[in-house]
């Protein structure tokens, strides 16, 4: 039975501790290079790039993706990596708009089975959960991670290793959760992943408040995105995430880009292997704006677009104080937001 992504990360803290101490340093990526194991791992199947997936291995291979990664570290200081713009000079320290200075942490990572269906597949997706966000939420799920900060400090060689692990476990993609403010960090141990052999699809899991930018950048290095599109009004952002009143038009230029690199969602025996799946959470009174958001995806991407139209909303963190945010969805409220859909003409749902 599949388990929610609260109750998974809930688990995985102390999991994704353990899972870093064992690995510790290059300790996967020195062990494949002294066995001699060729590109892929041990026993792994021809890397999936060769099938047309995994376009960062031939980034990698001319020399592009270090020249991506230099871009995005260009970004890091003063910090321009999400559209909030906070200027913060991380590498001395200083903590950004996401209360992220320097390092990075990782509260939980492990095969995930919760995740939609061609994504979690059958051995699930491997998911490492990141600490902190530049959105926050006041009704965020995850508020302790993505608030607080809670998880554990890790290395770029650490963060490497966890990639492999997960791809050793057979998990059909490496779902990068919250990575917006940490995207160089990401990079940089993506590129020392690729060289212990990893060769599965890059998911890259965003709130979708992501800088144009960055998301450029990213062109041929993630194979499926994974964005929220949350609201489709300016002053509902600006009220729940933490003054972000730009929220609909910077998510909005986001994916159609992501819809411009890797297209519709390409399924490939149950599992995706690229492409754009949308997440919308309906809420009460229809905040998050859904006949809009049905609408806008029809219209600026298309009908086949996948989504998932969530009806799991209840309040969380600080939603008591922000009417009508203080309680659950109704039937008929989640029922009119598929009907909304389908009337839209959006069909493939998850």
């Amino acid at each position: 039975m599949a388990i929610s992504r609260r109750e998974f990360i809930k688990g995985g803290i102390v999991a994704a501790g353990t899972a870093a101490a064992a690995l510790g340093g290059f300790g996967i990526v020195r062990n494949l290079f002294a066995a001699g194991v060729p590109e892929g791992g041990e026993n792994s199947p021809a890397p999936v790039s060769l099938r047309g997936i995994t376009r960062y291995l031939d980034l990698e291979r001319t020399g592009e993706l270090e020249r991506r990664e230099r871009a995005l570290w260009d970004l890091f200081d003063p910090c321009q990596l999400c559209p909030r713009l906070c200027g913060a000079n991380r590498s001395a320290g200083r903590a950004g708009a996401c209360s992220v200075a320097q390092t990075f942490r990782v509260a939980s990572s492990g095969p995930h089975h919760g995740e939609e269906a061609p994504l979690r597949g059958t051995r699930g997706s491997g998911t490492i959960f990141f600490s902190n966000c530049n959105l926050l939420c006041v009704f965020c799920q995850n508020w302790q991670i993505a608030h607080r900060g809670d998880g554990r400090q890790t290395s770029h060689e650490q963060l490497a290793n966890m990639m492999l692990d997960l791809q050793r476990r057979g998990c059909h993609n490496i779902n990068l959760v919250t990575p917006t403010h940490l995207v160089p960090h990401l990079i940089t141990a993506l590129r020392i992943a690729i060289a212990g052999g990893l060769h599965i699809p890059l998911l890259y899991n965003t709130g979708g408040y992501d800088s144009l930018e960055v998301i450029r950048l990213l062109d041929g290095i993630v194979d499926i995105y994974l964005p929220d599109f949350k609201y489709q009004d300016s002053a509902v952002a600006a009220r729940f995430s933490d003054g972000a009143p730009d929220y609909v038009l910077h998510t909005a230029n986001a994916i159609k880009e992501m819809h411009r690199q890797t297209g519709t969602l390409n399924v490939v025996n149950g599992i995706a292997q690229r492409g754009v799946l949308i997440r919308h959470l309906v809420m009460p009174e229809n905040l998050a704006g859904t006949d809009v958001f049905v609408r806008w995806v029809a219209a600026e991407l298309d009908r086949d677009t996948h989504v998932n139209i969530m009806g799991q909303y209840r309040p969380m963190f600080r939603a008591n104080e922000f009417p009508p945010l203080n309680r659950g969805l109704t039937h008929g409220e989640f029922n009119q937001a598929m009907q909304w859909a389908r009337e839209a003409g959006l069909h493939n749902f998850h």
